[in-house]
């Protein structure tokens, strides 16, 4: 039996568990709240008649996929000692009326990423798709990205 394959036996595969709780205030708006987190403020987007200048489950939903790509990509290039000075991104998240509802139908991700001069683009090409393959939040959604 190789290495890889007794290491991956050793590794015990586990659940989580992540809890939020909403109260309604007004209109389409409320709160958000995670224990020993900040509360937000929420509600729907303002084309559905929500408040304006508020975190609306569509902004969470978009930015939720954004960050679990940069945590998974900083979490391999850690893995893989690539250093890095700097990332930044932006998402867009395509809504869309599809058979009779909206939903997502893409998520793009618009990454910026600064890394020493020695070190090779192949290899931060490389931590990107292991990103994208491997973001919890992005393999549990139906649309691309």
């Amino acid at each position: 039996m190789s290495d890889v394959s007794e290491q991956q036996q050793k590794i015990k595969r586990r659940s989580f568990t992540y809890r939020t709780s909403s109260a309604w205030v007004e209109g389409r708006s409320g709160f958000l709240t995670s224990e020993g987190k900040p509360t937000l403020r929420i509600s729907s987007p303002p084309e559905f008649k929500g408040e304006q200048g508020v975190w609306s489950p569509e902004d969470l939903f978009v930015a939720s996929v954004e960050m679990c790509h940069m945590a998974t990509f900083m979490g391999y290039a850690a893995k893989e000692n690539v250093p890095v000075i700097s990332y930044r991104s932006h998402a867009n998240g395509v809504l869309e009326y599809v058979d009779g509802d909206y939903r997502f139908t893409r998520i793009v991700i618009f990454p910026t990423v600064i890394i020493p001069a020695n070190t090779f683009e192949k290899n931060v090409q490389q931590l990107f798709q292991e990103a994208q393959r491997h973001c919890q939040v992005a393999n549990s959604i139906g649309c691309h990205h």
